[in-house]
């Protein structure tokens, strides 16, 4: 049962939404790479960028759709070469993410972008992991790996990728599936996905982004995942809404990046409202903050303010992100207790 929030003054709100304990499950990695680090590490690894300085990369950062900001999201991450660079991204994002008071983070990283590179599968989970082991004893923050296949890409590269991934399955959660989606639907992954829940692990995959609401259902009835990242475009579908909302399958929405990449014009149109008075399971993350304008805290406060959301609105949506999150029951209910505990404060 939900917990029942007392109207909160709109001076205070800001205040709650940046001081309650949240769950990120839509986050790309890669995408948190700042234009100073990415400077930097191209500096480390002698790698010459196509843009003069940290200035003219963000100019760069006009996207008019998902393939725009994908062209410029590869060259970036084409500076990460070693296990410390990916090691230094990760714990540079979950620093941010713990001064957010995010407390578990499940983080997608795209191995292909950089197998394709030469750089070892190996040297990319090590580095990845080893951030979250660290942040852990650091920071409080717990994190976990989702890897996700390249769908631009065939099916066939990702069950290779999934085989070179295989020595090192302790350290992956789950399995996702992003990139570019129109005209790459959830179906054409449907063997390696099946194979990937044999192997117990967590499925999620993009869909309802720019792609249609046939593309969650394929990702719900064929692929069999748990949650969707984005499905914005649910709502064109009326029956999709409600199997969405009778499974409690969760939505991974992103607000700033759906307004970065055009989705909705602006954020006061952005359909979170809708989705949550639906009874849909909706989350709020950053996608890839770096590039997008804002990590999670700037997502809440932006959109809040654009939609005039209200305190059970914020509620909802944190407690979403736990029961939404592959943690254990025992972490769930230590983060619910916690996200109770500071509303109480608001009272």
């Amino acid at each position: 049962m939900s917990f029942v929030v007392q109207t909160v003054a709109a001076d205070r709100l800001p205040d709650l939404l940046r001081r309650m304990p949240k769950a990120e499950l839509h986050i790309h990695i890669e995408g948190s790479l700042e234009p100073e680090l990415i400077f930097s590490l191209a500096t480390r690894n002698g790698i010459a960028l196509p843009y003069a300085d940290v200035a003219a990369l963000r100019r760069a950062y006009a996207f008019t759709n998902l393939q725009s900001f994908l062209d410029i999201y590869y060259a970036g991450a084409s500076v990460l070469i070693t296990s410390q660079d990916f090691y230094d991204m990760t714990l540079a994002y979950l620093r941010k993410a713990a001064s957010d008071n995010v407390v578990h983070a499940e983080i997608f990283f795209d191995p292909q972008t950089h197998t394709s590179r030469g750089v070892g599968m190996a040297t990319v989970i090590d580095g990845l992991h080893r951030a979250c082991v660290d942040a852990q004893a650091e920071l409080g923050i717990s994190a976990s790996l989702i890897m996700c296949f390249l769908r631009h890409l065939s099916e066939e590269d990702a069950f290779e990728t999934l085989e070179q991934a295989m020595p090192h399955r302790d350290h992956i959660i789950g399995i996702g599936l992003d990139s570019g989606e129109v005209g790459n639907p959830p179906e054409k992954f449907a063997r390696v996905f099946a194979r990937c829940r044999e192997l117990g692990f967590h499925l999620v995959a993009h869909a309802g982004e720019e792609g249609p609401p046939a593309y969650v259902w394929t990702a719900i009835d064929v692929l069999k995942v748990e949650r969707i990242d984005h499905g914005v475009q649910s709502s064109k579908d009326a029956l999709l809404m409600q199997r969405l909302a009778k499974d409690r399958i969760a939505l991974t929405v992103c607000p700033l990046s759906n307004l970065k990449l055009c989705v909705f014009p602006d954020l006061a149109s952005h359909n979170l409202r809708e989705l949550l008075d639906a009874g849909l399971a909706a989350t709020v993350n950053s996608d890839d903050p770096a590039y997008f304008g804002g990590y999670i805290n700037d997502n809440f406060t932006q959109t809040f303010a654009a939609g005039g959301l209200q305190a059970q609105y914020a509620y909802d949506l944190a407690r979403n992100s736990f029961e939404a999150s592959f943690s254990g029951a025992a972490a769930k209910r230590l983060h619910i207790d916690r996200l109770n505990e500071c509303f109480e404060t608001f009272r």
